[in-house]
């Protein structure tokens, strides 16, 4: 008796434990706020030392949760649910992390549709550059290698060694770093890398200048530099095919409160500014990186027949149909329409019988009409759109096409006329053969 009482106290402690664990999911329309983050640094030093970026974060409804690299108790999940949306790997140098966190924890959880921000750095751990490759950016193979340029370096009083860039060279897309311009240089200073080439989800967002280079700078060049000009890159992006936003950058340094509040001139230029664009540039950057903007969703997918307004169960060839579909993105506060003029739709079986083009309200509604091809089989309405930036819509509807029925064909077929006009001709002509032949003499 006392072992069952134990036995049901243990049960209900579990199952408590298991409905108060807090729980995270995938950005979603259903829940676009409350994003919790977990937070990896190699020092605590780093959380007051890029104080700025983790206040802007926090700043805009994010939940920050701030633990050591080597924590044993992390962990990414619980009881299958996880806890987290994104992650933020300050740690260039853990060579292990803590708890349950691996190399596949981490590749996991962006599988799974979650957000991971990646900072390398000259001391990068090779856990840290195995990451970034799966990511789809391998690094400079040379652990001593930082990027230099000796004609886009940011003046200092100090000659240096040109390792502090000042690059200006940014993505041209509004939805990744907002509509407006960013007018000062950001300052960077680390370690390049390259995009890997058969992986075509990964965009540069800062790139080094033509002049760049990555090689030792404390020693002298033997050989020509593997990684140069606009091969390298300074801050890469990935957005997975499941939407899931990847960010690496090849410095922990251009996140820092130092970098964000220094001055900037660029060598070769007279202009000097006050503030570098490193704020502006990372804070809008993390905007898209967390969904906050570029996020798209579809609702109210519809098809009918012209003049009706329920969806049948099949169409008849030849049939006129409409079909419409809402599109709406994400703003960072509400839903707003989306409006373009690139989204189309295909009637596919095999391969598309009809690729149209949809017109829009400029309230978030698309819409097209066309006629039926005179193929039956099973067809599918679809909408595969991808645009720079956005997340990616897929949509797939299918429908069966069948023939005519025998009672639903016209009586006389205009094709048909001729074939009419031979058989009838043939009649006439047998009629007045007959007639000869029976009263000529």
């Amino acid at each position: 008796m006392e072992e069952s009482v134990k036995m049901a106290k243990l049960i209900t402690v579990l199952a408590l434990t298991f409905l108060l664990a807090p729980k995270s999911s995938s950005f979603s329309p259903e829940n676009p706020s409350g994003r919790r983050i977990l937070v990896l640094l190699d020092d605590f030093a780093i959380r007051s030392s890029h104080s700025l970026y983790f206040k802007a974060l926090q700043s805009r409804g994010y939940d920050l949760d701030f633990k050591l690299a080597d924590d044993p108790s992390l962990a990414l999940q619980r009881y299958g649910q996880y806890l987290y949306d994104g992650l933020i790997l300050f740690s260039p140098t853990i060579d292990r992390f803590g708890g349950s966190i691996n190399q596949g924890a981490v590749l996991d959880f962006v599988d799974s549709g979650h957000d991971l921000i990646i900072a390398a750095d000259v001391n990068a751990s090779d856990l840290i550059r195995e990451i970034a490759t799966e990511c789809g950016v391998d690094f400079d193979d040379d652990p001593a290698s930082l990027v230099i340029d000796h004609t886009s370096f940011a003046v200092s009083s100090t000659e240096g060694d040109h390792t502090l860039i000042a690059s200006d060279d940014f993505v041209q897309s509004d939805v990744i770093l907002g509509s407006k311009a960013i007018e000062a240089p950001v300052l960077f200073q680390g370690i390049g890398h390259f995009l890997n080439p058969v992986n075509n989800l990964v965009l540069r967002v800062l790139s080094a200048s033509p002049s760049a280079y990555s090689a030792n700078p404390k020693s002298a060049l033997s050989n020509a530099p593997a990684l140069t000009g606009s091969r390298l890159s300074l801050v890469s992006v990935m957005q997975a095919r499941n939407n899931a936003r990847t960010m690496i950058s090849g410095s922990l340094s251009i996140f820092s409160d130092r970098f964000f509040r220094s001055g900037v001139q660029k060598a070769g230029s007279s202009t000097r500014y006050e503030k570098s664009g490193n704020e502006q540039f990372l804070t809008e950057l993390s905007k898209w990186i967390f969904h906050e903007r570029g996020h798209l969703k579809a609702v109210n997918v519809k098809h009918h027949k012209v003049g009706e307004s329920d969806e049948p169960s099949m169409y008849r060839i030849t049939d006129d149909l409409e079909y419409s579909v809402e599109i709406y993105e994400w703003s960072g506060a509400k839903w707003e329409p989306y409006v373009a003029n690139d989204v189309q739709v295909q009637f596919f079986m095999m391969s598309p019988y009809v690729l149209k083009t949809l017109s829009t309200d400029q309230k978030g509604l698309y819409y097209t009409s066309f006629k039926v091809p005179d193929v039956y089989g099973v067809f599918q309405f679809k909408v595969d759109y991808q645009r720079l930036g956005y997340t990616s819509l897929s949509l797939s509807k299918q429908i069966p096409v069948r023939p005519f029925r025998h009672n639903e064909y016209e009586r006389f077929i205009t094709t048909a006329y001729p074939y009419y006009g031979a058989c009838f001709s043939m009649m006439v002509g047998f009629f007045l053969f007959t007639l000869l032949r029976l009263y000529s003499k």
